[in-house]
């Protein structure tokens, strides 16, 4: 769910002690779906919410309302900053959870402030906005450890399916879209993990050591631009027309960048696919809406795909069609 919405809700829940899915969805602007689906995950994430069956039922927080967070207890303070990660929020939203920051009980404070420095979220899948997923297994005790700065022994099965067993030091957790990894320093250096590859974790009792100026923002966008470099090799530059930008935007989703206007009033933008042969797939389909302008090899592929095109479709048409 997203971070202003709930601070939104919880907010909702603070001054009225109590609401419907349909007032939430009234007062946010959303679906009654997505309003009993937001209040459902805040209660999953072990929030003090719960829920009132039967006429004059709906959504309350523990102990009646509350005009501060007093409440709640470290577990419930990570859990809120976790799933409102303030990377992804609005600078309201940041302003909002920093009041609510001061309105911990001073044991939490920091561990709240910890968790919040210590997640990122990018919103947007490798390629486009994913389906959402459940929280993986480990994910709380991965979590538990990068806050309080404790050593891994971590189990993990990598992608070719091979086990291995590490000591890691867990230095931050980044959620792009739906997927969680974890960045951790290893032997071998700085390393991602997938969280729902982990299979074990086992604290050593020794404190993380953490790299001199690290920082978990400017490790996520390094790791980020090197992962979407391996997935995407290959990058034309094409010029595009500007009413299909919007729908080419939505096809390519982070694949595509956007560019300056050209002097013939079409748009300048990057497209990167996997192979030459898929991205001229994609490209083709938008017909010539779209003129790629570099890699040779790509405006190459494209024109076999029109001759291709053009062989099949302009044949002399038969008897029946005319």
């Amino acid at each position: 769910m997203r971070a202003d919405r709930l601070v939104a809700i919880l907010m909702l829940l603070q001054t009225r002690g109590q609401v419907t899915a349909a007032e939430v969805a009234k007062d946010l602007e959303i679906s009654e779906r997505t309003a009993r689906r937001d209040l459902d995950a805040l209660g999953v994430a072990g929030l003090p919410i719960y829920s009132v069956q039967g006429r004059g039922g709906g959504w309350r927080l523990l102990g009646g309302g509350r005009t501060d967070l007093s409440g709640l207890t470290a577990a419930e303070a990570r859990a809120l900053f976790l799933v409102a990660g303030p990377s992804s929020a609005s600078p309201d939203v940041r302003a909002a959870l920093r009041k609510l920051v001061r309105a911990l009980p001073e044991p939490f404070r920091d561990s709240a402030e910890a968790v919040s420095a210590a997640v990122v979220v990018d919103p947007w899948g490798w390629d486009r906005r994913p389906v959402e997923r459940p929280a993986p297994p480990h994910l709380d005790a991965v979590q538990r450890a990068v806050i309080e700065g404790q050593r891994l022994q971590l189990g993990y099965v990598a992608r070719d399916r091979s086990a291995t067993l590490r000591v890691v030091d867990p230095l931050g957790l980044a959620a792009k879209g739906s997927v969680w990894y974890l960045v951790a320093g290893t032997e071998a250096g700085l390393r991602t993990f997938r969280v729902d590859r982990v299979t074990s974790t086992e604290p050593t009792g020794e404190p993380v050591v953490r790299p001199e100026g690290f920082s978990l923002p400017d490790a996520w966008r390094l790791i980020s631009e090197k992962v979407d470099q391996l997935r995407t090799p290959v990058r034309a530059r094409a010029a595009a027309d500007p009413e299909i930008v919007p729908i080419c935007r939505h096809a390519f989703g982070t694949r595509m960048g956007i560019g300056p206007a050209r002097p013939d009033g079409r748009i300048e933008v990057e497209l990167r696919g996997h192979g030459v042969a898929p991205l001229a797939g994609e490209i083709a389909g938008f017909g010539d809406a779209i003129e790629v302008l570099d890699p040779p090899e790509l405006r190459d592929r494209l024109a076999w795909v029109g001759r291709s095109l053009v062989s099949t479709y302009d044949a002399p048409p038969r008897p029946f069609d005319l």
